[in-house]
């Protein structure tokens, strides 16, 4: 038991005093400095942002970024808040005003005009002025004396003078002064939108809270949001059957994909291939000596990622197409498979990099019941990882030089997420422009962290997506939560890895309702042709997703001039894409009821809705279906009580619709979906002259 004597009294307090001394200052529960007490405002939920900041949103140069925020105080005073906003280069915030919306909810927005990481930020105070303002208007309201209170507004607006500089000072020196006259039109002079509006630009912010993050945006080139690619194998180019194509041969196919409007042209791995367990036609473990392999069984004695298949040509013969393909408005992308074949120069010179097996061996590639002995994965846990890291960026740099710009990833899940996190933003650095398409048929998180980390675009479940509920709830989810913020889906039919059940069952019909829905539902979509535009829908075997006689593994020659391919009609919905900016993004997709479930029906419109395109797509590629489709008029800037126009930009049919509710029949048999522009309301009796 310790005595209570002055001697321990003494040391209570001197220990009190250490403790004062060197403890932090007060915070509250967000980490927030309470040292000075007079910042009132708080700032919370504030959207978008992605894992609480962690990491960055996505745009393209030329959106319109909107942000939400919580901002509210305590009492009865008026707040303002600012959107403060900079490009990654820039030294100084730029801010725009926040507007409120319901429930202490505020919203602002800034434009992306730079090519470069953008970063945002919310700033909100007390507003003395505005509190004044309003309390002034209700007392002027209620027929009460103000004489006091335009007083206290004159040394409002004195202390603003004070704060502004030049011609504004000026002004509001002078509104100080009629303030304080008393004069008739005092009252008048007080409530003027100009003096509101210097009082806003001129705020008293001493005191403002500033919301506790600086949030990130990674900003693309448009490109990242729109595109269609085309995936063609350059070996298969050649003229004639069982011939080896080259770039050379790929440059005469150019004017065949310009005419059907792709703007990517994607080429599998040009790089050599490996001999040692090369697969032969249909993936067989025997390869006779006329085999070619695989492309993605990357690397010979010829050289690895960096070098190009001897019977493609050269380096010098992909850089000209490269070019030639830019002429055609083209840009070629390649694809990047961080893996090796058993005789890539990596084995013998960095053995390290590879996962040794018990019996010595290095583990090969497998995706259970499939086996891939002819591929070597890297080990990313190697005790080499650095170097390794280093040559693998390297690999894309060369291709950076080479004029590439948009690389197709091949498998990125099964690699590390920081080397991702870590290479894509170091390409970045130097070549901005670069777009990473992840090709990661994953589990969703993984898809999605793969998004998080940098990856511009993915490929999605829209493959193995049919009904209408599956359709409806995958898009509504892509584009209606946070997930649209970072996530840009490029949406795939078919691949040479996938010939999906629905195009083996469902003939020609199903081939062209999975290529509208592909090109109408998202900004960003690709075919395999000319697999997909001669409608190929032959299996391995049966349950299997693999293509008999697979280009994988085998040279194929192409009929493209048949007259049963769809060229003709993917040219027409391409067409179409381009010349309708609501098809160009993912973030106004709404869904529309129709009353059969074969029949699904959706919209995209520009911000000011002056282009509004309505899809509607027959699910069922045998039977013919109808219904009864609702759209919402209102949404749309329709009068409810005057007819308007659908016009089918498919078949330039135009049809003449009343009310929300309208009819609609799809028959397979001729074209399974419509893309309508919806038109204005007709008002004119000439305007009905058209369809009688």
């Amino acid at each position: 038991m310790t005595r209570n004597n002055p001697g321990n009294r003494s040391r209570k307090k001197q220990n009190a005093n250490i403790a004062s001394m060197t403890r932090k200052p007060p915070t509250d529960s967000h980490g927030h400095d309470l040292a000075e007490p007079r910042i009132r405002a708080v700032i919370k939920g504030v959207k978008p942002q992605i894992e609480d900041g962690h990491f960055p949103i996505k745009r393209v140069v030329g959106d319109r970024v909107t942000v939400e925020g919580d901002i509210f105080t305590d009492g009865h005073d008026a707040l303002s808040a600012r959107l403060l906003f900079r490009a990654g280069d820039d030294a100084d915030w730029h801010e725009t005003s926040m507007e409120p919306l319901v429930n202490d909810r505020w919203q602002g927005a800034f434009n992306i005009t730079k090519l470069t990481d953008y970063f945002y930020t919310i700033e909100a105070w007390v507003d003395r002025f505005k509190s004044w303002r309003e309390g002034l208007s209700k007392k002027i309201a209620a027929e009460q004396n103000v004489s006091v209170e335009l007083i206290e507004g004159a040394e409002l607006v004195s202390e603003a003078a004070k704060r502004a500089r030049g011609s504004a000072a000026e002004l509001l020196t002078a509104y100080a002064a009629a303030l304080r006259a008393k004069e008739a039109d005092a009252v008048h002079k007080a409530l003027e939108e100009e003096l509101a509006a210097l009082m806003s630009t001129h705020a008293d912010r001493r005191w403002a809270a500033r919301y506790d993050k600086q949030l990130r945006i990674v900003v693309d080139r448009p490109s990242a949001e729109f595109s269609s690619w085309y995936e063609i194998f350059p070996r298969s180019c050649a003229d004639q059957p069982g011939k080896h194509g080259t770039f050379s041969d790929c440059m005469a196919r150019l004017p065949y994909v310009a005419e059907m409007g792709f703007s990517v042209l994607y080429l599998p791995p040009i790089h050599p291939i490996g001999h040692s367990y090369r697969k032969g036609k249909n993936g067989s473990l025997a390869a006779g000596p006329d085999d070619v392999g695989s492309p993605w069984a990357i690397g010979s004695e010829e050289g690895g990622h960096k070098s190009i298949h001897p019977l493609l040509g050269t380096l010098a013969d992909f850089k000209q197409l490269v070019e030639k393909a830019r002429e055609h408005a083209i840009e070629t992308a390649l694809d990047i498979a961080y893996q090796c074949s058993p005789d890539h120069p990596y084995v013998k010179e960095h053995p390290q990099w590879f996962r040794q097996r018990p019996d010595g061996t290095i583990q090969y590639a497998e995706n259970p019941p499939k086996k891939y002995q002819d591929i070597y994965p890297i080990d990313f846990e190697t005790e080499d990882w650095r170097a390794l890291w280093d040559e693998l960026k390297s690999v894309l740099l060369f291709w950076c030089q080479q004029g590439v710009r948009i690389f197709r990833v091949d498998n990125p899940h099964t690699k590390a997420f920081r080397f991702w996190e870590w290479v894509i933003a170091e390409i970045k650095k130097d070549h901005p422009e670069t777009i990473f398409l992840a090709e990661a048929f994953t589990r969703p998180k993984v898809m999605y962290r793969l998004a998080e980390l940098g990856f511009s675009q993915s490929y999605t479940y829209f493959t193995w997506r049919n009904t209408k509920s599956e359709l409806t709830q995958y898009f509504t989810e892509l584009t209606r939560t946070d997930i649209a913020d970072f996530f840009r889906p490029n949406l795939w039919p078919n691949t040479p890895d996938i010939l999906p059940e629905y195009l083996q069952a469902g003939g020609r019909p199903a081939f062209m309702s999975r290529l509208v829905l592909a090109a109408t539902l998202g900004g960003n979509y690709g075919i395999y042709g000319p697999a997909f535009e001669l409608c190929v829908s032959l299996p391995r075997e049966p349950g299997s997703e693999e293509y008999l006689d697979s280009e994988k593994y085998q040279i194929k020659n192409w009929n493209i001039d048949s007259p049963d391919s769809l060229r003709g009609f993917i040219a027409r919905v391409n067409q179409i894409r381009r010349a309708n900016a609501a098809l160009h993004h993912n973030h106004s997709l709404r869904f529309y009821t129709v009353d059969n479930d074969e029949i699904i029906c959706f919209a995209k419109h520009t911000e000011d809705r002056n282009n509004f395109i309505v899809v509607a797509v027959n699910l069922d590629p045998h039977h013919p279906q109808s219904g009864w489709v609702e759209l919402p008029l209102a949404q749309l800037g329709l009068d409810p009580t005057k007819p308007f126009q659908m016009h089918d930009l498919l078949t330039d049919a135009r049809y003449l619709w009343n009310g929300p509710r309208n009819y609609l029949s799809l028959n397979p048999a001729s074209v399974p979906a419509h893309i309508f522009r919806v038109r204005h309301n007709l008002r004119r009796e000439q305007d009905f002259d058209y369809f009688m």
